[in-house]
């Protein structure tokens, strides 16, 4: 949170001195853009004071780089100036602060290799877009004037903040500091080359009253804290979300423009200013949301229960021997807990007569090697077409199907309520995601489900699961007593895959820490079990695996690709995850003498609780 707290401090005191700017660039003897510019550079050479505390030795390069950010720097303070006499102070501003975090973002693309992740990327064009919707709200004329020297005060402070994060990352903040504002200091005496340069600055110097002379000079203090601050920001984070999380002085200019400088804030225009106020605020705290989610530790090496999903349906799918398949999971990997699934279709192939011989096998086989069991029961569950409906129920009206499910349902309890491997009912599997072959289901049929199962067990709890990346978790956590999401980053979207293909999620672990922290609050549940019930670990492709090669299988989804989606998940802060695909590991050592990702996952399962 460091440099998100240190650019909020610099906003407030830039926010603050661009006010008083104004003010003064208002008189008559300071109204000169480059007088005004030349004086804050020049208060850049005093940081040759600095060299004793602290400042180390650095390349030519690295010194070179400081020097001409402070240089490019205060060339964008001069046109800046200008904009600002030119127009509105609350128009100059959101020219520049919409501006420069989009150059900054597109040069650090190009020149410092890094991105933003979804989160950082959502405050950040919420941030953006408020600011030059300040800018879109004024008439056409005062936009005009503006905009060209606003435009390239935004690209010069864009490439300063790039360099003076190159800068920064090779050297010291101090180090850095002093080149840059040495930078700054070198562009304003070099000015004084030319004479009318010099005639200006000295009458400013000597006509200005003594009084603006010292609201200046206070205002420079003010001013150089912010640069302080906004520096030592840009030194810790990503320039681009510093300078877009410095438009909080765009806040502190509105309110400073409209009680002190008497701007115009109203009707129309004063509403509409206000909303992207508004949407500024919101913008911040999301970004403030996101950072401090990203600050909390995590233990990378913490205790973590690792469990694994099995579908017999699936193994057989796969041309495997689901018992031979089922066996080496729970005697070779020997993951602490797995999920079981009763397939209805599987179960009740006739209606009225139950086969339970399959689940049977397997529930016994995981006692028997002291394996605990989530047993998903319900209409939806996991593995395609996701709902798994008996033949003779899908011609039936969705009430009497809906009716008939709630039969079988406790007949699953009542045969494996005294079952001590089983540690929770899941009902349903991601009951809420509109996704896979399903029918319309009946009226609040999820909180029936979920009253009839706790009816016939009370002693258990009740998993509710949702999709990790589009589930809005809400519905889910308030509906069971466990809440289970997903996890998958490698995919090939339903609708959009053939025009894309497979895509990443551009979603960080931090994703997921910042959901749970802000659903947790939402829904008022600070301490209820969190778990991730499939962590993806196995390719999703354009067909069903099945149906694609070997070699595409493993271009989606390598042992190297295993082992990084391992790490991304202790990075994501759960403490339990069933890991997604225990059948395809056994399939490519089998069928393809491929061992890698099974003797990857044995490591994962004997190295948790």
């Amino acid at each position: 949170m460091t440099w998100f707290i240190l650019t909020l401090a610099g906003s407030i005191a830039a926010g603050v001195a661009n006010i008083l700017d104004k003010l003064l660039l208002r008189k008559e003897n300071l109204s000169d853009p480059w007088t005004y510019a030349f004086w804050s550079g020049i208060f850049g050479l005093f940081a040759v004071l600095l060299f004793p505390f602290g400042v180390v030795p650095a390349t030519f390069g690295v010194i070179f780089i400081a020097f001409l950010a402070g240089f490019l720097f205060l060339i964008g303070v001069f046109f800046f100036f200008r904009a600002l006499k030119l127009g509105q102070a609350s128009i100059a501003l959101p020219i520049v602060g919409g501006l420069t975090p989009v150059v900054t973002y597109l040069l650090g693309i190009l020149f410092l290799g890094n991105d933003l992740g979804l989160g950082d990327l959502i405050g950040f064009v919420l941030i953006v877009g408020s600011g030059i919707l300040f800018f879109g709200i004024e008439r056409r004329e005062v936009r005009l004037q503006s905009a060209m020297p606003a435009l390239v005060s935004a690209l010069f402070f864009g490439i300063s903040n790039v360099l003076k994060k190159v800068a920064f990352d090779h050297t010291s903040f101090l180090t850095g500091f002093v080149w840059i504002s040495l930078g700054t200091g070198a562009l304003a005496v070099c000015s004084l080359v030319l004479p009318s340069v010099r005639r200006r600055i000295l009458l400013a110097l000597y006509k200005s009253e003594v009084s603006n002379k010292v609201l200046y000079l206070n205002n420079r203090v003010l001013a150089l804290a912010g640069t302080v601050f906004i520096n030592g920001a840009i030194s810790l984070g990503h320039p681009a979300l510093v300078e877009a999380t410095q438009s909080f002085k765009l806040i502190v200019i509105f309110f400073g423009g409209w009680f002190i400088l008497h701007e115009e804030f109203s009707g129309k225009v004063g509403i509409r200013k206000l909303i992207a106020v508004f949407l500024m605020i919101f913008g911040l705290g999301w970004l403030g949301l996101v950072t401090y989610t990203k600050s909390i530790p995590v233990d990378q090496n913490r205790p973590v229960t690792w469990g694994v999903t099995f579908s017999d349906k699936y193994s057989r799918a796969l041309g495997l021997d689901w018992q031979n398949n089922f066996d080496a999971i729970v005697t070779d990997l020997r993951p602490k807990k797995m999920r079981l699934i009763a397939y209805w279709d599987e179960i009740e192939k006739e209606r009225g007569k139950l086969d339970f011989s399959d689940l049977d096998w397997q529930l016994s086989r995981a006692r028997e090697n002291g394996i605990s069991v989530i047993l998903v029961l319900g209409l939806r569950t996991p593995r395609w077409p996701e709902c798994h409906v008996p033949s003779w129920a899908e011609g039936l009206t969705t009430e009497n199907r809906e009716h008939a499910l709630r039969e079988y349902i406790p007949r699953i309890i009542e045969r494996y309520y005294n079952d001590s491997e089983i540690l929770a009912w899941q009902v349903e599997n991601e009951p809420f995601l509109q996704f896979g072959l399903c029918e319309k289901r009946g009226t609040d049929f999820l909180e029936k489900e979920v009253a009839l199962v706790r009816s016939l067990d009370s002693s258990r709890p009740i998993v509710v699961t949702d999709g990790g990346e589009f589930g809005l978790w809400y519905q889910a956590i308030k509906a069971g007593d466990v809440f289970g999401t997903t996890m998958y980053r490698r995919v090939y979207p339903p609708s959009i895959g053939k025009y894309v293909g497979i895509i990443d999620y551009p979603l960080s672990p931090s994703f997921f820490r910042l959901k749970d922290k802000l659903l947790r609050f939402l829904t008022d549940e600070p301490t209820k079990p969190f778990i991730v019930i499939e962590l993806q670990a196995e390719p999703w492709g354009a067909v069903e695996v099945p149906l694609l090669s070997y070699d595409e299988q493993i271009r989606i989804f390598s042992p190297d690709y295993f082992r990084d989606t391992i790490d991304y998940a202790k990075a994501a802060g759960f403490d339990e995850y069933y890991l997604w695909g225990a059948e395809w590991w056994y399939l490519i050592k089998e069928k393809h003498d491929n061992p890698e990702i099974w003797e990857e996952a044995k490591n994962v399962f004997q190295s948790g609780v």
